[in-house]
């Protein structure tokens, strides 16, 4: 793994979270382990551009993201009683719809907050893009399951550093390259709705898909599994996102040419 540090600007918000989370990891209550607390995805990659962001995805290395959520709640309340945190909902690990994992939302300083742990997945069954096991995992494992190396990119709130597992996410960001971190057809077959969301990303912020990358789209079993698994709600969401970017004629191009607009827009009448 390779780590850079690029400059990360906090705004207000974002400092005063970042100074209280290191705060509260450090407390007894975290005693009998070392929790690293990295801020994930989407929210590393605009800072990065310069661009706003006001959700974060906080992803805690070895305590569930609701247990954590919970302990900085308390946190707040015994030493910072003048700030409190939103409603924390939790979201219940249910193993049957393939959620393993307790997680847990709320909001705190105007922030949008996702409390993680760090996991891997796997896919038991060809017929769909829910993973049938997904359990506590290593920060490379973390790295691996996602759609892009740019959205593969960690902030460690202990060290202040980016963090790249891939050795890709800095470097295919600065070069506006969307590659997956997995060989193409194993993070496409793995999830198929990634090949959607990796031409929104080509079309939101005006990048290239990187070659093998872009063939890996058309192979006829992606084709066939995105057609099959991913259910027609999830791709008008990626397809309306497609559009608000700005180059949305670049989105429609990579259907085209990738022989995906048939699949995409497989009710649409003539």
């Amino acid at each position: 793994m390779t780590t850079k540090s690029p400059q990360i600007i906090l705004e207000p918000a974002e400092e005063q979270l970042t100074n209280l989370l290191r705060e509260a990891s450090s407390t007894a209550a975290f005693s009998d382990r070392e929790v690293i607390v990295r801020y994930a995805g989407g929210w590393v990659r605009d800072k990065i551009l310069r661009k706003k962001s006001h959700d974060i995805d906080i992803a805690i290395s070895s305590i569930s993201g609701h247990q954590f959520a919970v302990e900085f709640a308390a946190f707040l309340a015994s030493q910072h009683p003048d700030l409190k945190t939103g409603t924390i909902t939790k979201i219940l690990a249910n193993p049957e719809k393939s959620k393993h994992l307790d997680t847990a939302t709320s909001r705190f300083l105007n922030l949008d907050l996702d409390f993680v742990q760090l996991r891997t997945e796997s896919y038991g069954s060809p017929d769909s893009r829910t993973p049938s096991v997904v359990d506590v995992g290593t920060l490379e494992e973390d790295a691996e399951r996602r759609d892009c190396t740019m959205n593969a990119l960690y902030y460690n709130i202990h060290t202040l550093q980016v963090e790249d597992p891939t050795s890709h996410g800095l470097d295919d960001l600065a070069n506006g390259l969307i590659q997956t971190p997995l060989p193409p057809e194993k993070t496409f077959l793995d999830d198929p709705l990634r090949v959607l969301r990796c031409i929104r990303f080509a079309s939101q912020f005006d990048f290239t898909i990187e070659p093998d990358t872009f063939a890996g789209m058309a192979t006829r079993e992606v084709r066939d599994a995105l057609k099959c698994k991913v259910v027609k709600e999830r791709v008008g969401i990626e397809v309306y996102k497609m559009m608000k970017g700005i180059n949305p004629a670049k989105a429609i191009r990579a259907l085209h040419s990738q022989q995906l607009y048939q699949i995409v827009f497989q009710d649409a009448q003539p």
